[in-house]
């Protein structure tokens, strides 16, 4: 990978948040400042998150934490989402089941990631560690 634009939990992640934040402009008024906002917040969330820990990459153990935070982000974006369909303020079913499935599926591929980064990464922690104590 030579970048986080690389991994296509980002691209997704991207593209929801994008869809989010339209689909959330053309809530009723009082709704575009509470849950609106929230669910804007919670899924640009998730790909600034998997940013931010592509950034530590080099410290396995933030990488997998900010992976696990964007995929407590997904799940509270599909929570925020609940809450707008059943209070009939987004009355698109059709776009509500889409960014469900489409939410559930980012938030299992985010977890398939998380198990393959636990697996195949090599850590640098102990090492970085050692460097820095000057014990290596």
């Amino acid at each position: 990978m030579k970048s986080y634009r690389d991994l296509d939990i980002y691209k997704e992640s991207k593209r929801l948040a994008l869809l989010i934040h339209k689909m959330t402009m053309n809530l009723p008024k009082f709704e575009l400042y509470e849950e609106g906002s929230q669910i804007r917040r919670s899924s640009k969330a998730v790909t600034s998150l998997i940013v931010e820990g592509y950034g530590r990459r080099r410290y396995k153990a933030d990488f997998i934490k900010y992976l696990i935070y964007a995929q407590s982000e997904c799940d509270e974006t599909l929570l925020h989402l609940d809450f707008i369909f059943e209070t009939d303020s987004l009355k698109d079913k059709n776009e509500y089941d889409q960014l469900k499935i489409d939410y559930n599926s980012l938030s299992k591929r985010i977890n398939k990631f998380i198990q393959w980064a636990e697996e195949n990464l090599n850590g640098f922690d102990k090492i970085d560690r050692q460097l820095a104590t000057g014990n290596a």
